[in-house]
């Protein structure tokens, strides 16, 4: 059974930093591409980060510079790191994988950044 569990998201002032975390289970976790989205209220699911099994990272425009991915394939767990935050990175922040066509989501964590 596929388990996404992510953690690590609160409150925080503009220009602070977070790292979020997310632990997968029910897979071999190091076979597979993760990627962060966030969503904010009345907004669509966005795309922020995402890492290939060889550690290869992308993001769009609005973030490069301010978030950082990784993983650790030992311990199952891909990281956002995110810093200088503004209060536009208020969100729920959600790690993704695709196994055999199909999305895993993990329930996500909520990240507030207001003074």
């Amino acid at each position: 059974q596929v388990q996404l569990v992510e953690s690590g998201g609160g409150w925080m002032q503009p220009g602070g930093s977070l790292r979020l975390s997310c632990v997968a289970s029910g897979f071999t976790f190091s076979n597979y591409a993760m990627a962060w989205y966030r969503q904010s209220p009345g907004k669509q699911r966005e795309w922020v980060a995402g890492i290939t099994t060889g550690g290869s990272t992308n993001y769009p425009d609005s973030v490069k510079g301010r978030l950082t991915i990784s993983r650790d394939n030992a311990r199952k767990t891909v990281y956002l790191q995110m810093s200088s935050l503004k209060p536009d990175d208020t969100a729920v922040y959600y790690c993704t994988t695709n196994l055999y066509a199909r999305d895993y989501w993990g329930q996500g964590t909520q990240v507030t950044v207001s003074s």
